[in-house]
C-alpha cells in the first residue's frame, strides 16, 4: 500500500502541508511571560517611568522576531518588517484611538537599531523570561489624557501604547498558532 501526498504523486507529503499540519495540531495557548512583559510596560506608563516603559516597549519587535526564529535570532530588516506589518490594522492612517500611526512608526524607526546583523537579543529576552513566575494582572482600561502631558511624555505613551497593542494583536493573531513560538517560550520558561 503506498501513500500520496496532496498533488497525487506517491510519496512524502510536501513540507508545506506538513507545516500547515502541524500548525493545525497547535491549538492557542496564552503566555503568561509575554502579557506579563506587557503589563508591565503599561504599569510603568502609569507610574509616569516614561524612559524605562518606552526601553521596554522598544524590546517588542526585536522579541517578536526572535521568538518566531528558531535560533532565537533577529535582524534589523526582520524588526522593521515586523513593524510594518503589527503596527497597525492593514489599510488604517489612525488607530483606534486617534494616533497619528504613519509619524508614530516613522519615529519608531529612527529608535530601533538600524544595521543589526542576525543577533540573539539577549537582554530582552533575559527580561521576558524573568516574568515567567508572575501572574498577569487584570487589564484594565488605561487612561491618560494625553494633552496634559509634556509633548516627550505625549510622544512616549503613545509609542508605548503603539507597540504594546501591536505586541497582543501579534501574539493573539499568529504567535499563539506558531509551534516556533511557542517552543522557544517553551523553552525560555525552563531555563534558568
Amino acid at each position: 500500500m503506498s501513500m500520496r501526498d496532496e498533488t497525487g504523486e506517491q510519496g512524502v507529503a510536501q513540507p508545506q502541508a506538513a507545516l500547515s499540519a502541524r500548525r493545525a495540531q497547535v491549538s492557542p495557548s496564552s503566555s503568561r511571560m509575554f502579557a506579563s512583559y506587557l503589563n508591565d510596560i503599561e504599569q510603568l506608563l502609569k507610574d509616569e517611568h516614561w524612559d524605562s516603559a518606552l526601553r521596554e516597549a522598544l524590546d517588542i519587535p526585536p522579541l517578536a522576531v526572535a521568538l518566531a526564529d528558531p535560533s532565537l535570532r533577529c535582524s534589523g530588516a526582520e524588526m522593521r518588517t515586523w513593524c510594518e506589518e503589527w503596527l497597525r490594522p492593514s489599510g488604517a492612517e489612525h488607530d483606534a484611538q486617534g494616533l497619528d500611526v504613519e509619524r508614530l512608526r516613522q519615529r519608531l524607526s529612527e529608535r530601533l537599531p538600524a544595521g543589526v546583523a542576525d543577533s540573539v537579543p539577549a537582554r530582552a529576552l533575559r527580561r521576558l523570561q524573568l516574568r515567567r513566575h508572575l501572574r498577569a494582572p487584570p487589564r484594565g482600561v488605561f487612561a491618560m489624557r494625553v494633552d496634559q502631558l509634556r509633548s516627550r511624555e505625549a510622544e512616549t505613551l503613545e509609542m508605548c501604547s503603539l507597540l504594546i497593542e501591536a505586541g497582543r494583536r501579534w501574539y493573539a493573531r499568529s504567535a499563539c498558532h506558531d509551534p516556533i513560538v511557542q517552543d522557544n517560550l517553551a523553552r525560555l520558561a525552563v531555563l534558568r
